[in-house]
């Protein structure tokens, strides 16, 4: 009797899991630079998108009345919305960026934390990230964290409550691809959160990548807002994020430095 089908990574029970909800989708996506509102709508949908990142120093979400609003095209009742803290560069400036941010969503608690060293490599500053961490893991905020590719930073991170770590693949808006493997798929293997590669992503083979080093997600922005078309684009890095995480749970064939037939000759009949 043929075994069965191994069905343990089917898209039905495959799911990523953030503070303990499931997510279908293992792509999140940004909503900055986006030609207009109704753009960045087109693209979060093509994109299969449930978790959603704003960046609250530059997005109203209610903070302007009469502005336009982004929860206007993006339904809260849809997606995850998850604010970070871009654009800050201590510690005190993410902390009340993510207060804020909780009020405006009616007490929500899921942030992403990034704290910068400088405008020009927009690199993350992990002293500051530690500290901002910390505090507000104290203050019961479920923190997703975008960090460096170091993998004893990833290690601490997640020993002080973040509840998904979020190392760069290359630095924010450069398009550069993953740069170093090696420490991504380091961070991967002794992670007890969920491991999602942010920034650094610049077309679908990107994303198919980081997906194949075992990360449970990938977040990007620029590669979708920056493309020739959006929306195709938000498709193309759906279809890349789920290949590469079937590829990883499917177990690639190993590497060798010799041929080996895909028709061997053993065993034949004549």
């Amino acid at each position: 009797m043929p075994e069965a089908p191994n069905t343990a990574h089917s898209g039905a029970t495959d799911a990523l899991n953030i503070a303990g909800t499931p997510y279908s989708s293992r792509l999140l996506v940004g909503t900055g630079k986006y030609r207009d509102f109704e753009q960045t709508r087109q693209a979060v949908e093509a994109s299969g998108a449930q978790i959603v990142t704003v960046a609250v120093r530059r997005t109203n979400l209610g903070q302007e009345a009469g502005a336009p609003n982004l929860l206007d095209v993006l339904d809260p009742a849809r997606y995850t919305i998850l604010p970070n803290t871009a654009g800050c560069y201590t510690a005190e400036d993410a902390l009340r960026t993510c207060r804020l941010a909780r009020e405006l969503l009616d007490g929500a608690g899921l942030v992403k934390l990034e704290v910068l060293g400088d405008p020009e490599t927009l690199y993350p500053d992990v002293t500051a990230t530690l500290q901002a961490a910390e505090t507000l893991v104290a203050e019961g905020f479920q923190v997703m964290v975008y960090t460096n590719d170091d993998p004893l930073i990833a290690r601490r991170l997640q020993e002080m409550g973040c509840v998904a770590v979020m190392p760069l693949g290359a630095p924010i808006g450069s398009g550069l691809g993953i740069r170093n493997p090696y420490n991504i798929r380091t961070i991967v293997e002794h992670a007890t959160v969920p491991i999602l590669v942010d920034a650094g992503v610049g077309t679908a083979s990107d994303a198919a990548i980081a997906m194949e080093l075992g990360c449970d997600g990938v977040l990007m922005n620029t590669a979708i807002a920056e493309a020739e078309d959006p929306v195709r684009m938000a498709l193309a890095m759906r279809k890349a994020v789920e290949a590469g995480r079937d590829a990883y749970c499917a177990g690639r064939m190993p590497r060798r430095r010799h041929a080996s037939a895909s028709s061997p000759l053993d065993g034949r009949f004549f």
